[in-house]
């Protein structure tokens, strides 16, 4: 589907790209291209060129430092920065925190937190699951007592698969206030600085070897009953409506769009047979359901954005999306792993470079004699390694943010009334 913009909408789209042409580094993009990982000092570069140009918080109204931009607007752009493989926006702080605040925290909360965040003074992370608390996440066990004096919570227990942890020094906690009341009403929101004795941030290596994901350990944690949003034993509202943006977050549209092209891109240089891979009935009837799927959820991603846009909270609909948005993603991936075939070599980096180099000689070698199948110089390359790396990573996007088993009970109560 080729959405019919408006003169104003196709204007927007070419600033947009002469932003990323002209304004972000290509060494930061060519990491995005190659799926390496980023560091803070990348992820910092983005937010400040986003803020300098006034489009970091493009779902924050005017009057707290959002563009103001139309559903159509944001749909663009963030189809544009997918396509350029700019990085992806940190979400915590401004997709996620955010919106919690300017709904739920009180003047002075939005004040003093709000242009931190799109400063970057504040770089903020989740501190939702538990061990024992994921996609149930109204059972977590975390306390949040409050003092004798009435001025301080003490805080004690686990988070988990805190993602990018060692570089926050804020983290928005659910921490249970009431331990007598049912599950969900007795749940608080709670500000806390990574920087008070008492946090301690492990690290959790993940198949990669890569350090994304963290545990933090909080013991007798003192923190202000300032930062406390919205009402004690009342977080289960700020949970739910932030898990909306979330989940809408992780269906990644944008990211879609780039994965359809790059497949379609390196389908159509590997060999089949005597002809482009693109051309194989198997494989392009497989890329053609996917791409069918993408282009509905366009659709369904442009009305939930326009829903929010008038003030309303995706609901179901953010579960529609995440489900189907992570399972379009995970085809893409595997389609992308299967046109590299042989060459989409998982952790390239920790094979033995000897080795590698007679494998990769001696595969050569057959590849010329047959003249099939993945070009020869992609052996070894980034180009082959994104591709088993990102199979591999995004396994999880069906699991983090309520795992789509979960996403279906919601769908089936929230429409059905089951």
């Amino acid at each position: 589907m080729d959405l019919n913009f408006t003169p104003d909408e196709l204007a927007f789209r070419e600033a947009v790209r002469g932003f990323l042409r002209d304004d972000v580094p290509t060494s930061l993009t060519a990491k995005v291209r190659n799926g390496q990982h980023l560091s803070k000092a990348d992820h910092d570069t983005w937010h400040r060129l986003l803020h300098q140009r006034g489009w970091l918080a493009s779902h924050w109204p005017r009057e707290w430092g959002g563009p103001g931009w139309s559903p159509v607007q944001r749909f663009i752009f963030d189809n544009e920065c997918a396509l350029a493989y700019a990085p992806r926006t940190v979400p915590f702080g401004v997709n996620m925190l955010g919106p919690v605040l300017i709904k739920y925290g009180n003047e002075a909360q939005k004040r003093h937190w709000l242009p931190r965040i799109l400063s970057g003074e504040d770089w903020w992370c989740q501190g939702y699951s538990e061990p024992g608390a994921g996609s149930d996440l109204a059972a977590v066990k975390t306390t949040a007592v409050l003092d004798a004096s009435g001025e301080h919570y003490v805080v004690n227990g686990q988070k988990t698969w805190t993602t990018l942890g060692h570089h926050a020094n804020m983290i928005f906690c659910l921490v249970r206030t009431d331990r007598e009341a049912k599950p969900q009403e007795g749940i608080s929101f709670l500000l806390i600085d990574m920087h008070t004795p008492g946090v301690e941030v492990r690290p959790i290596l993940t198949l990669d070897g890569a350090h994304e994901v963290n545990e933090v350990f909080f013991t007798d944690v003192r923190v202000p009953a300032a930062n406390l949003v919205g009402q004690a034993n009342k977080g289960w509202s700020c949970a739910k409506y932030l898990l909306t943006y979330e989940r809408t977050n992780i269906a990644g549209v944008g990211f879609s769009v780039a994965a359809l092209e790059r497949v379609k891109a390196v389908a159509s240089r590997v060999m089949k047979g005597g002809r482009p891979l693109l051309h194989d009935p198997l494989f392009a009837a497989r890329l053609a359901r996917v791409e069918i799927d993408l282009e509905n959820m366009k659709t369904t991603n442009l009305r939930v954005i326009a829903a929010a846009a008038e003030g309303g909270a995706p609901g179901a609909e953010s579960s529609m999306l995440k489900i189907k948005g992570t399972e379009i993603r995970q085809e893409l991936s595997a389609l992308l792993r299967r046109a590299m075939g042989p060459q989409a070599m998982a952790l390239w980096d920790h094979v033995d470079d000897e080795q590698t180099t007679d494998q990769t000689l001696e595969h050569n070698a057959k590849q010329d004699a047959k003249q099939d199948g993945p070009p020869l110089e992609w052996a070894g390359q980034p180009e082959a390694a994104f591709a088993a790396q990102q199979y591999f990573n995004n396994r999880k996007l069906s699991i983090f943010g309520g795992s789509n088993e979960i996403q279906k009970n919601i769908i089936a109560k929230m429409i059905l009334g089951l």
